[in-house]
């Protein structure tokens, strides 16, 4: 490859990189409520007070299980990571979009890549340990003091960061979630 090349290719990237940044910062709606592992634990326990429906792809346990699983992973390590390219990148600019925001927005039917399959049973003690499995992954990252893994997208984040990506993935996955 020549330079010239070199140069269209990088500018034709840094371009598409910043179509899809605005993108995704225009497409979300700012959200004002705290980042908070406490803010999340008390939500968590209103809606566990409350009879759940779930609307989606995938039943409350999975989505219960999937959420431990990202916060797991953020103290033990990601089973498979996107590349440094995509990291350094597409996973850095809407990490900061979501972060400015206050909010994400992403597949909620896509499993952390490398992850186990997600249980397909929903019996009320399935839902019940995925939720308290949930609880435990935040209690577990609230006193966590060790380094942190990077993010398999969005690369190193500080514990500030992995808080706030915590809790608005959680939220995410809430808008299919209604309490009957």
């Amino acid at each position: 490859m020549n330079r010239r090349q070199f140069l269209i290719g990088t500018g034709v990237a840094s371009v598409a990189v910043s179509a899809v940044s605005f993108g995704v910062w225009f497409s979300i709606t700012p959200q004002h409520e705290p980042l908070t592992i406490d803010f999340a634990l008390a939500k968590l326990e209103r809606l566990l007070a409350s009879k759940l429906s779930k609307a989606g792809e995938w039943s409350l346990a999975q989505m219960f299980t999937h959420l431990a699983q990202s916060v797991e992973y953020s103290m033990t390590g990601y089973p498979h990571h996107k590349s440094a390219l995509f990291k350094g990148s597409i996973g850095q600019l809407a990490f900061s979009a979501f972060h400015t925001k206050g909010k994400m927005t992403h597949n909620l039917a896509e499993e952390i890549p490398g992850a186990p399959l997600l249980s397909v049973s929903e019996s009320p003690s399935d839902i019940y340990t995925a939720a308290q499995r949930f609880k435990a992954s935040l209690l577990a990252f609230q006193q966590f003091e060790a380094p942190l893994h990077e993010h398999f997208a969005y690369g190193p984040l500080t514990k500030v960061q992995y808080e706030a990506a915590h809790v608005m993935h959680f939220n995410n996955h809430l808008i299919e979630v209604q309490s009957v």
